[in-house]
């Protein structure tokens, strides 16, 4: 089963959070990005319509899809959320496994955040 890249956009950061905390915490998708603030121009109940938004780049299994969907439609505060799902035709492999191993069902996890700090980068030596 191959791996997708789903995009949505939301107004706020606070709805960006929410909606990428569910996606993860009920396993539809092993890791969202959130890129923040960004211009959207675009035509809504024709008019010429721009709004700053947050991106989120949803990185679930193709079997998982109609559960993003759904949750998204669930979480989202847009009348139509954009919801637009991408293959990935290529990809580094123990990132592909690592996908799939997220998104196990059976598999026993923590979906307790890990609030440490990043770990700390090696030192280069000169």
């Amino acid at each position: 089963m191959g791996a997708l890249v789903v995009v949505t956009t939301v107004g706020t950061e606070e709805e960006a959070n929410q909606l990428a905390s569910e996606l993860v915490a009920r396993r539809h998708s092993s890791c969202v990005n959130i890129v923040p603030v960004y211009r959207s121009v675009y035509r809504w109940q024709g008019k010429i319509c721009s709004d700053n938004e947050f991106l989120l780049l949803i990185k679930p299994l193709e079997r998982e899809y109609e559960a993003v969907e759904t949750t998204v439609r669930e979480l989202h505060s847009y009348e139509l959320p954009e919801i637009l799902a991408f293959r990935v035709s290529r990809g580094e492999a123990g990132f592909l496994d690592w996908i799939a191993q997220s998104l196990d069902k059976t598999a026993e996890f923590s979906d307790d955040e890990d609030d440490s700090e990043p770990s700390p980068q090696p030192d280069t030596v000169d």
